[in-house]
């Protein structure tokens, strides 16, 4: 018997995607987005299938994709944000608070998230990383949009 597999499958016609932005670090935040928007946009997302949303940071961002996943209007979701290390401990909450949340709701609504919050020491290494962390986010959310639908017609 061979193995059947499932093809990597970075298509997103007909998809509607949700995309969560968080505001905090907001020159990471416009590269993160023009990345994102690049891999959809090479996906075949259409623009009027795409919706951007913002909050005030990465804390905040479980939520909103949480109210997005609940109307059962997107394909794909993705969340966008820079989390850079400070001098107190609160970088380690926001991080490991927000990452755990964003899992959190993919698995609540069964629905793919692409996580694009960075976490890094400097503000000129969340750039140095954004557009291409934005860039992959999305197509996390592509891949496994199409990787469930590949899944549910076994």
């Amino acid at each position: 018997m061979a193995i059947r597999r499932i093809p990597i499958n970075l298509s997103g016609n007909e998809r509607r995607i949700g995309v969560v932005l968080s505001r905090f670090n907001p020159a990471i935040g416009d590269e993160l987005i023009k990345g994102a928007l690049r891999a959809l946009a090479e996906g075949g997302v259409q623009e009027r299938d795409i919706v951007l949303v913002s909050v005030p940071g990465a804390l905040e961002t479980p939520l909103a994709l949480q109210r997005l996943a609940q109307t059962g209007d997107y394909d794909a979701l993705v969340a966008l944000g820079a989390v850079v290390r400070g001098e107190t401990y609160h970088f380690e909450i926001v991080a490991n608070e927000s990452a755990s949340r964003v899992a959190g709701v993919a698995l609540e609504f069964g629905i793919p998230i692409g996580n694009g919050i960075l976490t890094t020491d400097t503000d000129a290494q969340g750039l140095a990383r954004a557009e291409t962390k934005g860039y992959d986010a999305a197509q996390a959310a592509l891949e496994l949009a199409n990787l469930l639908d590949a899944v549910d017609e076994e």
